[in-house]
């Protein structure tokens, strides 16, 4: 029997033989997003393998991923599970489904942050964001209260190497240095 063609796609762009998962739930158990996963990290796994395209790229769950690799690292069969997230991420994009989720817009954001910055300035991005949308107010009171208890600071700081860094997330962007 064929294997469906998105079980190609994702490993022929990840570099990841996503064919030889047999569902143990590792990779779902030692995530540490999954509860705020729309589909769980096995369950998108089981998914690819039964060529549920759209259903997996129109998903929040690989932009929710935090490329932390535990997932690939407690995996029985050595997949790495993040290098799939990062390809479904990618292949979400190009296909234009993951606008429908409107993560790209924002993760674009904190890539800008580091970019600018050398980390990831929250309050800054969070109105960017807010601006964007245009919901000024929204999150208002959470973020006073962040801000009161010392959560979230006012001003982002600059690190060392800021300028270098950014030249590396230019690079891999497909920008020239400037």
């Amino acid at each position: 029997m064929p294997r469906p063609s998105f079980l190609d796609e994702i490993e022929t762009h990840s570099g990841v033989t996503v064919s030889v998962c047999y569902q143990c739930c590792r990779c779902t158990n030692g995530c540490p997003v999954a509860g705020d996963m729309e589909i769980v990290p096995h369950r998108v796994m089981g998914y690819i393998l039964s060529g549920e395209r759209e259903k997996v790229l129109a998903s929040t769950s690989p932009w929710k991923c935090l490329q932390c690799a535990t997932c690939s690292l407690r995996c029985p069969n050595g997949i790495d599970v993040a290098r799939v997230f990062e390809t479904l991420r990618q292949i979400s994009l190009a296909s234009g489904l993951a606008a429908k989720n409107d993560i790209a817009h924002f993760d674009d954001l904190i890539i800008d942050s580091v970019e600018r910055h050398g980390r990831f300035a929250e309050l800054e991005t969070i109105m960017r964001y807010r601006l964007s949308k245009r919901q000024f107010l929204k999150d208002a009171a959470m973020g006073l209260d962040m801000v009161r208890k010392g959560r979230l600071g006012l001003s982002s700081h600059n690190i060392r190497g800021r300028k270098e860094l950014g030249t590396i997330i230019r690079r891999m962007r497909g920008h020239q240095d400037r």
